[in-house]
């Protein structure tokens, strides 16, 4: 009777006990009862005798106070895997070890090292564990899921650090002395129409934006070329957005149009303009085409044009990349770039908290490609180079 009495009331309060206020109440239930009354408790509840013996413990005090917050005392409960298998943490480290240091023999070292793989490593070796422990104890070892890092630039020019001070110091005479400075690049070509385009973006869960499944280039909407100019002073900038080929001349017309549109309002009286600008591409510093479209431009618009390009491997460090094309890349992410206007909309709604704003617009116009130019028309270039290594620092001159 007293039996089936303590197993009803059990079986109306389990639902709302945790682990220490049941043993707490097996133990008031055992004490109420007097000699025997633990066996009794144990046998309507099936509850384990050392655990109605320590809420009795407990209840008098004989036990460290658990504070509060805690349902258990101190080291109880099951014991994790760490203790109860310390040889997971040598083959583990052994696995890792083999795919940093590149060990052929290493089946990882041919797939991707996620946890699923490796606690499939693991369960060969005898170890029974799932991918959600491996990635605990991949946490407790300091290891962590990153991404690949572009940091080696191959061999490095012996004066490349010289060269970014003279970039520095020519950019700081410059300002202090109101004269333009921009930074030139084109950024990376775009396909235009319903593609996907990296990144995400918050819809409606459940319904994403469909695009292509194919990334084949559609022959009438083509590609998107940005050819961007940055006002370093001013934190604003310019872009063409080219539809036909990245040439030389389509850089320097992109420029012309800044001048045009935005430089010459903002420098009226400018005598010289520095370019920063990368060693290949469209600007190179080899690009013989380059240097005559500059002269051109020196010519047209009456101010002298300086250049400093930076060592090959180091465009990263020019402004524009990370002061305005990574804005915009930001602002276009998880976008389809349907049209052409969606481009030039994109870029030209691109903001920052720092004030940034860029002016975009299409080139419509057909650049040819592989233009000889010959050493008779290099001769007639006003092309002073610079003491410091002329090849990545000089100017054009006015013609007289």
């Amino acid at each position: 009777m007293i039996v089936q009495s303590i197993r009803r009331k059990y079986e109306l309060l389990r639902g709302s006990l945790n682990e220490r206020s049941r043993r707490h109440w097996a133990a008031t239930e055992a004490l109420s009862l007097g000699c025997g009354g633990i066996s009794i408790v144990v046998k309507a509840t099936e509850l384990a005798i050392n655990t109605v013996r320590t809420g009795i413990h407990e209840l008098k005090g004989m036990e460290e106070s658990l504070g509060p917050d805690r349902i258990r005392r101190s080291g109880g409960g099951r014991k994790s895997l760490i203790v109860k298998d310390e040889r997971w943490s040598i083959d583990l480290k052994i696995l890792m070890e083999s795919v940093t240091r590149g060990d052929p023999q290493s089946s990882l070292l041919w797939t991707s090292q996620g946890t699923e793989k490796l606690a499939e490593a693991l369960r060969d070796k005898g170890h029974r564990i799932s991918a959600d422990t491996v990635g605990r104890l991949l946490k407790a070892q300091e290891y962590s899921l990153q991404s690949n890092r572009k940091r080696h630039e191959g061999k490095q020019h012996p004066d490349r650090d010289s060269q970014f001070r003279y970039i520095h110091e020519m950019v700081f005479e410059f300002q202090k002395n109101k004269q333009p400075v921009i930074s030139v690049d084109t950024k990376k070509k775009e396909l235009i129409g319903n593609f996907k385009n990296a990144g995400k973006d918050w819809q409606q869960k459940g319904h994403p934006i469909e695009v292509s499944a194919y990334d084949f280039i559609d022959k009438e909407l083509g590609k998107a070329i940005p050819h961007g100019v940055y006002d370093i002073m001013h934190n604003e900038g310019w872009v063409s957005v080219g539809i036909d080929h990245d040439t030389a001349e389509f850089a320097v017309a992109s420029i012309r149009r800044w001048w045009q549109l935005m430089g010459s309002k903002r420098y009226p009286k400018a005598q010289k303009l520095l370019m920063t600008a990368d060693s290949g591409g469209s600007n190179a510093r080899r690009s013989r085409l380059w240097k005559i479209e500059l002269q051109k431009l020196a010519d047209e618009l009456g101010i002298v044009i300086q250049v400093c390009h930076f060592p090959p491997g180091t465009s990263k460090w020019n402004k524009i990349e990370h002061r305005m094309f990574s804005f915009m890349s930001k602002n276009w992410r998880g976008k389809p770039l349907l049209d052409r206007a969606t481009v030039v909309n994109l870029i030209t709604n691109t903001k920052t908290a720092q004030g940034l704003h860029i002016n975009a617009a299409l080139d419509t116009k057909n650049y040819k490609t592989g233009k000889k130019i010959s050493d008779q028309q290099m001769s007639k270039l006003r092309l002073k180079p610079a003491e410091f290594h002329g090849e990545w620092n000089y100017s054009l001159l006015l013609k007289t």
